[in-house]
């Protein structure tokens, strides 16, 4: 059974076995000085005969008072749940019996929830929080309060002393009245933080089972109730599980088979809740990736583009560019005066001159000369001046000049 321990506290391992061996999860205990330790080793039995790991955090009876004393144990706890579960990730069931919840659990949910003063690294934080996936509340959670402080003064093993009951009664009394005296301008701001606390672990999307019993002279049942109806209200999954005649922390001593068949269900409704969420985040991870891989796809390819662009363009032989704004601007000019253009009112076109056939008679006449019909031997090329234009040499006859005289000048 190792662990370790702190100012507010012990923790260790009641059952650790191996991977190997079947265990499907670690259940982690929450008791306070209420429960003996004989009963919480019949739990840790219980655990183990249903293939669970139990890590025990056993609280002092001060940690109810002292805020700072719970936070200390719940860091320990934490740290020591996070090196099993860094080795193996598997599911987690929280177990509170009795006061815990005040003495260290509702702590560890202020570190994994990142509203404690103590806090874990993020990716341990995530861990824990991905790993719980279930809460189980035995003879729980207790409404601390000035009336209820007489009833926990005492260690449970010395109110059932034999004796005259008047003097245990009034030894709590005694040792109520100074508690009271103490803690009375603090306590009532405590207690509504536990509360809010308690009620803020429904982020944890993990369902609720409470045992309790209408016999219960601690942890009443109408509490237990109302605290099950509201957290429902806020979307959990609660299921309440009642009995008549078994007392205080001893409903497993009073109907063991209808006890351990309700712990044996909802454990295995928290390994679903386990397995449904690690599918979802493999899913999220999965699609991360592929989205990531993607994008640097695109990357590289807008990269090699790039490249391919520069290399065209820097080609001493080639004329490639890449279109700039000015060419952008030119192009939206001759849009622009296309659609001025088109939207010009319609008139009828211009007559045309007429013109002269240089193949007609009149065209013989004028244009016999001018108008060459054989151009064999003529040297035609284009010029360098890249406007389109040809010209000819002049190796042509010279009798030719010479007709176009002629005929212009008997015109």
């Amino acid at each position: 059974m190792m662990g370790g321990g702190s100012g507010g506290g012990s923790v260790y391992w009641g059952s650790r076995k191996e991977e190997s061996k079947g265990v499907k999860g670690i259940v982690v205990m929450f008791a306070w000085v209420s429960i003996h330790e004989k009963q919480l080793h019949n739990y840790v039995d219980l655990y183990a005969s249903l293939g669970w790991n139990s890590l025990v955090s056993r609280a002092d009876f001060l940690n109810a008072y002292y805020p700072e004393r719970a936070m200390s144990l719940a860091f320990v706890l934490l740290n020591e749940l996070l090196e099993e579960l860094k080795i193996r990730a598997c599911p987690v069931v929280f177990v509170a019996f009795s006061g815990s919840p005040k003495a260290c659990m509702y702590k560890v949910f202020q570190i994994i929830q990142g509203t404690g003063e103590a806090q874990l690294n993020l990716d341990g934080n995530q861990l824990v929080r991905n790993c719980v996936s279930g809460q189980i509340y035995d003879s729980s959670p207790v409404d601390f309060g000035s009336d209820l402080n007489a009833q926990f003064a005492l260690h449970a093993s010395i109110r059932k002393m034999p004796g005259p009951s008047k003097l245990v009664s009034w030894i709590a009394k005694g040792i109520t009245s100074g508690l009271d005296g103490l803690y009375l301008t603090g306590f009532e701001s405590q207690r509504a933080e536990y509360w809010q606390t308690l009620y803020s672990s429904v982020d944890l999307d993990a369902p609720y089972l409470f045992l309790c019993s209408e016999n219960d002279d601690l942890a009443s049942y109408p509490v237990i109730c109302n605290f099950a109806q509201s957290l429902q209200d806020l979307g959990a999954d609660t299921k309440v599980v009642k009995w008549n005649g078994s007392p205080h922390l001893e409903h497993y001593k009073y109907y063991p088979i209808q006890y351990r068949a309700a712990v044996a269900t909802f454990l295995e409704k928290a390994t679903t809740v386990y397995s449904h969420r690690i599918q979802k985040l493999g899913d999220r991870n999965g699609m991360h990736d592929e989205i990531s891989e993607l994008i640097c796809d695109l990357q590289k390819a807008a990269v090699n583009s790039n490249q391919s662009l520069r290399r065209v363009a820097l080609g001493p032989s080639d004329h490639f560019f890449l279109p700039s704004s000015a060419q952008y601007q030119n192009r939206r000019e001759s849009v622009s005066l296309q659609d001025e253009q088109r939207e010009r009112p319609f008139s009828l076109p211009v007559p045309v001159p007429p013109s002269i056939n240089a193949h007609g008679v009149l065209g013989q006449i004028l244009f016999d000369a001018c108008v060459p019909k054989n151009i064999e031997g003529w040297d035609i090329r284009f010029s360098g001046s890249g406007k389109g234009q040809m010209f000819s040499s002049a190796r042509r006859p010279s009798s030719f000049l010479g007709i176009k005289s002629n005929r212009r000048s008997r015109l």
